[in-house]
This record gives C-alpha cells, structure tokens and sequence, in this order.
C-alpha cells in the first residue's frame, strides 16, 4: 500500500485560524476526522496516509484544541452547537459536498449534529467509541453524574482534577492491561498537555465536561437521525472504556440494524494508538464498499 503524505497547515475558517491537517488526492471521496477529548487532530496520524491512496482524509483542531485558536469565551460557545457550526463552515470552505464522518468521543456528538442538519452530505460514517445511548453509559460517567445531581464544589472537584497532565495519561492508559497500554505514545499526553495548559483552555475543558448533561437531551434526535436516515455505518470499538463499554457499541443496532459491528479484544477507547493493524484493514474494505 502506497503511503501518502500529511500536510499540515493554517486555515481562517468561520472567523477562526484553524490547524488542518490533509493527506490524499483532492478529488478523491472525502472522509472527514473529527478529534475528541483529551487530544487533538494529532489521533488521526497513522490513519491519514494509511488511507491516502484512495481517500481525501481531513482532520482539524477544534478552537480551544490543538494548534487551532483559542476565541474569548465572550464571543465563542465552547459547546457542541459552537462547534457544529465549526464543522459546517469547514466542509463549505473546503469545498465538500458529500463525504464520510469519523466519529469518535466528542467528535460523535458534533459529527451527528451536523449530519443531522446536513443528512444528503452523508455518504458513510465510522463509529469508534462515540457514546449516544444514556442507559448503556460506563461507570466512569458516575463522577460527571454526582455532578450533575449535586452542583457542590466538592462534587466539581474531581472533574478540575482530571484536567491535568495526570488526568490525561490517565485518559488515555488508564482502563487497558499493562501490555496494551505499553503500546501508546506517552506523546499524547506529554506534547498535549503544554497546549491545554492555560486557564481559558482548561475551563473550556471543564466546562465540555460540565454540558454533557446538556447534550443527553441530544441523544433521542441522533438516534432520530440514525433510524431515519440509515447511514452505511462502521462500528469499531475498543471494548475496555470505562466511558463506553461493549453495550454502548451494541446499543447502535437498535436503531441501525444494519451497521457493520467488530469489538476489538482488548482495546479501549484509543484503539488507532493500540490496535492500528486490526483496525485498519475494517476500515479500508468499509470504505472501498460505500464511498467511491
């Protein structure tokens, strides 16, 4: 398989500077990468030219993210409406018109609003532990749920905490075996950290975690769109995510029968770090089937 390379570059997209990055033939099927928490387009790297020769893969920084801007909270959202319109400017700047979606953590709760507002642009989308059933959620939602129930300092503090250098190795090997957390770069909480680091940063991070109880309002119109709509859909999920265990992979079929399902032993939530090579060739034949 012929490797292509990442560009890397700066857009002004929607009033924003946004960081993109690219890899594949501008004229290809798009499939569009969309990041989740606590990271950054960075997820995406083995994954973009592994798909290059056949497929335009976009990933971006959301504001607040990355390398992409951080706006003044007084005139940003900082939520997962904000951030849909972030999406929907990127795909008019770029230029798409029909495309696949990666959903992945938070990235699933922006991607479905935007396919949701946008369905004819949806050619396809791939599932990787994103969370829209609020009976199947892990135990590790407990934390965010005593939150919820009791508004009290003492119950914000754990989610102060988990904004930390710490909190992110955490995040990110904190839920798989010793011999599948040997495998992730300690890059993605060594180099993101530095980045997230500043007070605006942290507060919005905080605050992502603090309207999630907002966003299970949201839930019933993303299944809405899934059984209306039947996007060709790929499920492939690491199964050790204490956020979003095996069942909230499962829970898919209730509203798309259809979908290609695979759990991947031993993975959790960060499989492309973990698990690239069984992962890979699932999205490939995926991909080869429904966006040409």
């Amino acid at each position: 398989m012929q490797q292509h390379a990442i560009v890397h570059r700066y857009a002004e997209i929607g009033g924003h500077n946004l960081f993109i990055r690219e890899a594949g033939p501008e004229d290809a099927p798009a499939v569009l990468l969309l990041h989740g928490y606590p990271c950054s387009s960075f997820q995406f790297r083995r994954l973009m030219p592994a798909l290059a020769d056949r497929w335009r893969t976009i990933a971006f920084d959301w504001p607040g993210f990355g390398y992409s801007e951080t706006p003044d909270p007084a005139g940003f959202g900082y939520d997962f409406d904000a951030f849909a319109d972030v999406l929907a400017d990127v795909t008019d700047a770029l230029g798409l018109e029909r495309y696949g979606v990666w959903l992945h953590d938070y990235g699933s709760q922006i991607g479905l609003r935007h396919a949701a507002a946008h369905p004819d642009r949806i050619a396809a989308l791939i599932i990787q532990n994103g969370d829209i059933y609020e009976d199947v959620l892990g135990p590790k939602y407990e934390t965010i749920k005593a939150w919820w129930a009791d508004k009290s300092d003492e119950k914000h503090r754990p989610l102060e905490q988990a904004v930390s250098e710490e909190g992110f190795r955490k995040e990110f090997v904190g839920e798989v075996s010793k011999e599948v957390a040997s495998r992730v770069p300690p890059d993605l909480w060594k180099l993101h950290w530095p980045l997230m680091d500043s007070p605006v940063r942290k507060a919005v991070s905080i605050g992502l975690m603090e309207k999630l109880e907002q966003n299970l309002e949201w839930f019933p119109r993303y299944q809405s769109y899934l059984r209306e709509h039947q996007p060709p859909t790929l499920i492939v999920w690491g199964p050790e995510d204490g956020y979003m265990p095996a069942e909230s992979a499962r829970a898919y079929h209730r509203d798309l029968p259809d979908a290609e399902l695979h759990l991947i032993d031993d993975a959790g939530h960060w499989l492309l770090e973990t698990h690239f090579e069984q992962a890979l060739p699932l999205v490939r034949n995926f991909l080869e089937r429904t966006l040409r």
